[in-house]
């Protein structure tokens, strides 16, 4: 069924249709929440609560096709509201035994992970969203209440930053950014 038609039917309260919209959505919301949180049962927690939050203000959605764009504020608040709670980011000895068990691809993938996670809030909500959520500058732009050009200089001064955190590690070897 087609997504729009999806959420028309949530938004007038049918559960299974909302349900199927989170389902085709779990794996996208599970790595974003994962970036910011840096933990498999925090990045769980978010995306529940995303669905508990989302769900309880679904008639609140005034576009049908903004349906992913309006899920990923929610989950970034959710996030945010979480690393409050927390204050601390995890530490690297917890994610190390998981490292080891990774091939280089997935060594890569976490390095990156890492980094970005470094970058200051306002440059790595742009990264995320628009690198690792696949959206454009305009949904960035939306999802995140900031002018699109302004976008625009946060991606290139967090993909610059990123160069040089990924470089002082000596991890940006034949990589581009």
């Amino acid at each position: 069924m087609n997504e729009v038609k999806l959420v028309k039917k949530a938004k007038k309260g049918d559960k299974e249709a909302f349900e199927q919209l989170l389902v085709l959505h779990k794996d996208q919301l599970y790595r974003t929440a994962f970036l910011y949180v840096r933990n498999r049962e925090d990045a769980l927690d978010v995306v529940q609560e995303t669905a508990f939050r989302s769900y309880l203000a679904i008639k609140t959605l005034q576009e049908e096709k903004f349906f992913v764009t309006w899920l990923t504020k929610i989950l970034i608040r959710c996030a945010y509201d979480s690393l409050k709670k927390r204050k601390n980011n995890v530490p690297l000895e917890k994610v190390t035994p998981i490292l080891s068990k990774l091939d280089k691809r997935s060594d890569d993938v976490m390095d990156l992970a890492d980094a970005t996670n470094k970058l200051e809030q306002k440059y790595r909500d742009v990264i995320v969203l628009f690198h690792y959520h696949d959206l454009s500058i305009k949904e960035v732009a939306l999802v995140l209440d900031l002018p699109e050009n302004t976008v625009k200089t946060y991606l290139q001064r967090g993909r610059k930053q990123l160069r040089t955190i990924l470089e002082g590690a000596g991890l940006n070897e034949g990589k581009s950014l």
